[in-house]
C-alpha cells in the first residue's frame, strides 16, 4: 500500500518522507502501516529499493504562532483549506538494499531516490523474502550499517526487525535472533561500563 512520498534526504541512505493524507488523492494509511520498524519499498524501474522506517517527526507550523493566520480571510476561498492544514507526519527511512529480478541484494543501493518517489509498505512475507539469500538462509548484511546509521534508535529498531522476522524463521534462526537481541539489550543497558 502507498503510505508516503519522499520529500528530502539526510544522506545517500537516509531519506525523509511525508505520510500521505486526503489531499494526495490516495487511500490514507493507518498509523499501523507506517509505524517504527515497518519495511518499505520504492519502485525504481528495474529494481525495488528496500528500506525500514527508523524515525518519525511531526510538523506543526501553527505551534507558538501568535500572529493572525492568513487563512482567516474569506476572499481566499479554496486556498484557505491548504493554508490551515499544514500539520504533517514525516517518517525517516533507512535504505537497506534492493530487489532486482527477484533476488535480494543487501547493500547500499546505487541509485538516488528522487523527491516525489512513492513509498509503499511491505507485508511480512515480502520483508522475510528480502532476508533470504540464494541458498535460502537468513541474511542481514545491512546490520552493521543499520547500527551505525540509526543512532540512539538502533537497538530498538534492530529488536523490532528481529520480532518481525521471527515468525518466518526456523527454530535455529530464531535462536540466533534471540542471542543477537539479548546481546544488544545487554550492551544498550550497560554500555561501556566495567564491573
Amino acid at each position: 500500500m502507498k503510505i508516503a512520498r519522499i520529500v528530502g534526504s539526510n544522506s545517500h541512505i537516509s531519506y525523509i518522507a511525508r505520510v500521505l493524507d486526503e489531499r494526495d488523492g490516495e487511500g490514507v494509511p493507518t498509523e499501523d502501516e507506517y509505524g517504527f520498524g515497518t519495511f518499505v519499498s520504492m519502485d525504481r524501474g528495474t529494481e525495488r529499493i528496500v528500506g525500514v522506517i527508523c524515525d518519525s517527526r511531526l510538523v506543526n507550523p501553527e505551534y507558538s504562532n501568535f500572529s493572525p493566520r492568513l487563512a482567516q480571510m474569506p476572499a481566499l476561498g479554496e486556498l484557505k483549506r491548504d493554508l490551515v492544514d499544514e500539520q504533517k507526519a514525516l517518517i525517516g527511512i533507512l535504505l537497506l538494499g534492493s530487489i532486482s529480478d527477484g533476488a535480494a541484494m543487501q547493500e547500499i543501493p546505487r541509485k538516488v531516490v528522487p523527491a516525489g518517489q512513492i513509498v509503499e509498505s511491505m507485508d511480512g512475507e515480502a520483508a522475510a523474502k528480502f532476508h533470504r539469500g540464494a541458498d535460502g538462509d537468513l541474511q542481514m548484511h545491512y546490520f552493521p550499517n543499520l547500527m551505525s546509521q540509526a543512532g540512539t534508535l538502533s537497538v530498538p529498531l534492530a529488536k523490532s526487525i528481529f520480532a518481525m522476522l521471527a515468525p518466518h524463521c526456523s527454530d535455529a534462526e530464531r535462536l540466533r535472533l534471540d542471542v543477537m537481541a539479548n546481546s544488544l539489550s545487554w550492551k544498550h543497558t550497560f554500555g561501556e561500563n566495567r564491573f
